[in-house]
């Protein structure tokens, strides 16, 4: 902190009490000055030689036979005038960050300037301020907020926009080029750790940040901070994600951790103002904004609060460019009268639909992709926020007032495209059905017919086919495609095995013919006959038997879901060559029955195609 003495004769000023102060002298005072509730007693001279204002008003008093001036609406109060009587009288002023811009303010009413005496209060202080107080960081910050209690003086003799410019260029220079101290305490392993720059050790100190100086400026007022905000933004020379930072950084210096804190009477207004400059000031590029977490929550606290709409739309606007970085948690927004839920799935839903429609139409101006991997590497955004919103589901599902509709009307936001996995989705629909337990079978299985069962993993499938929760219709395809997973596993392994039998008899010959002499018969190992004597069929059942896990082949089903399966495929035949199922109450198959066994028929042809192409 730098600080300036004027003057060099001992301090005389005398306090007297109850507001009285005099100057020890030998000579007596001759004129009384009153500002606010304190009384000076002083003399005329010193004061005149030094302030044309006080002139003007000791000539007044004379014409009206009086000794007493009083000074209203005096800019810094009785401290700051007694700091220039002092000068006047030639005592020793000592100034600083704290009292500058109070003598200053003081200086211009009293008129102290050049005209009246050369080397006048005013240009001393001008000089104080220019040569060392704008030239610190700490002390143009110190400066700034003691200005707020001296306006109009201060804006007016432009020490605001002073300060303000000198903070903002600061901000603006190369980190490498910093030399004074700064506060960070974010991100380092000491608590509360003062960097000093000016010190340097080799090999000790590390490289000053982008965001050096975030905290520091966290102690100003909205006004203020809002005011060298713009600035640094004007400067046009500082990355958006630091400027993010620094709005992060000030929200949680100042916006309460508690929701009672939030919407209390005495500090609501505070808050609702303090959000909405927050948000005016955020940046809106993407990739150098704020992080999507921040943004959500500030949209909570802007729904808390009651922010404006205009506020609220950009900060959805602004979210919805980065919704994919968000979690779960974040997207958990309480909503508020006349919404039953116990989340805003309406505001979720809105985010989704912004983001989608802005993805596809990326999408729709890039060349398409080749393939499945650069699809999912192309659209990796695509497929988290996918992810995101089945994680979504599953939370809302435990609410007993979401509706189906909207339950629904969420899940279909979601193309199938960036879903290339179910199993979150079906964990989603399966807490529904736990906690509506009030649909009806209609409603069950429209809603699990939104879910593709081949999507579904090994582990979802064998969970899926013990689920009672489930229609039968779904239990049935799940089992289904498991059988023909199966199957498609064991053929694969199959054609593996023969490629193995085929490489070692390679292996075998050219053994043989190495170490055997040319044109002598030698008979085939016997492990090759018994190869081609094995049945198929019977070879298939031992693979089956013994595989134990997904790496050695293809699991069976649980005993439980095959008797299912069993039971649903396979009918009894009567006398009169009826088939009749076990499961069904009427004589003749049901439509489901008829339908799920269609498709088995052309998956089972399609199948066999397949195993006649590949042989």
């Amino acid at each position: 902190m730098k600080f300036m003495k004027l003057g060099s004769k001992p301090d005389t000023f005398q306090d007297q009490g109850k507001g009285v102060r005099y100057v020890s002298s030998e000579l007596a005072t001759d004129v009384t000055i009153i500002v606010g509730e304190v009384i000076f007693y002083l003399h005329k001279f010193p004061l005149l030689s030094m302030s044309n204002k006080l002139q003007k008003l000791v000539s007044k008093a004379n014409e009206e036979n009086s000794d007493v001036i009083q000074l209203v609406d005096f800019p810094g109060g009785s401290r700051a005038f007694e700091i220039c009587a002092k000068f006047c009288y030639g005592m020793t002023v000592t100034l600083n960050p704290y009292n500058v811009v109070a003598a200053r303010c003081a200086a211009e009413y009293l008129e102290m300037t050049e005209e009246v005496d050369r080397g006048n209060l005013i240009f001393k202080i001008e000089v104080f301020l220019n040569s060392s107080v704008f030239c610190s960081w700490k002390d143009s910050i110190i400066v700034l907020q003691t200005t707020k209690s001296l306006r109009p003086w201060s804006e007016d003799l432009k020490v605001v926009g002073r300060c303000i410019d000198s903070i903002a260029s600061k901000t603006s220079m190369d980190p490498s080029s910093i030399t004074w101290s700064y506060t960070y305490n974010r991100k380092v392993a000491v608590s509360d750790k003062i960097t000093e720059v000016g010190m340097k050790f080799p090999g000790k100190l590390e490289s000053v940040p982008k965001d050096w100086w975030v905290e520091d400026i966290c102690e100003l007022e909205i006004d203020l901070y809002k005011r060298v905000m713009v600035a640094i933004k004007s400067k046009g020379r500082m990355d958006g994600s630091v400027i993010g930072e620094a709005l992060r950084t000030y929200a949680m210096r100042w916006l309460p951790n508690s929701i009672e804190a939030l919407v209390s009477e005495a500090h609501s207004r505070r808050n609702k103002s303090l959000l909405e400059t927050i948000i005016c000031l955020l940046p809106y590029d993407k990739g150098v904004t704020c992080s999507c977490c921040f943004l959500l929550k500030l949209l909570k606290v802007a729904i808390l609060v009651g922010a404006d709409d205009s506020s609220r739309d950009e900060l959805v606007k602004s979210i919805s460019l980065k919704l994919d970085e968000a979690s779960v948690n974040d997207l958990l927004i309480p909503a508020r009268s006349p919404q039953t839920t116990v989340y805003d799935v309406e505001l979720v839903k809105c985010l989704v639909n912004r983001f989608m429609a802005r993805e596809r139409s990326s999408r729709d101006k890039n060349i398409p992709p080749k393939s499945t991997n650069d699809f999912i590497l192309g659209h990796a955004s695509w497929l988290k926020v996918g992810k995101l919103i089945d994680g979504y589901l599953a939370e809302i599902a435990r609410d007993p007032n979401v509706s189906l509709s909207i339950f629904i009307e969420l899940l279909q936001s979601i193309p199938d495209s960036a879903r290339p996995i179910h199993d979150a989705l079906y964990e989603a629909i399966d807490i529904y059905l736990q906690e509506h337990s009030s649909l009806t079978k209609a409603e069950k299985k429209h809603l699990c017919g939104l879910m593709d069962v081949r999507k579904l993993t090994m582990d979802a499938s064998m969970h899926a086919a013990q689920n009672e929760r489930l229609p039968l219709r779904t239990v049935v395809q799940v089992l289904f495609f498991e059988q023909i997973r199966a199957a498609a596993g064991v053929q694969t392994l199959n054609h593996r095995n023969t490629d193995a039998v085929d490489s070692s008899r390679m292996t075998e010959k050219e053994y043989w013919q190495k170490t055997l002499p040319e044109k002598q018969n030698v008979s085939k190992p016997s492990s090759e006959i018994k190869i081609k004597g094995e049945d198929p069929q019977k070879n298939m059942k031992l693979v089956k038997k013994g595989s134990k896990n997904r790496s050695s082949g293809p699991q069976l089903m649980p005993s439980r879901s095959r008797r299912i399966f069993d039971k649903l495929f396979t009918g009894k035949v009567s006398s009169n060559g009826e088939n009749r199922s076990s499961e069904t109450s009427g004589s003749s198959q049901s439509p489901t029955l008829r339908i799920i066994q269609a498709e088995m028929k052309s998956s089972c042809a399609s199948s066999r195609n397949r195993r006649n192409s590949i042989s």
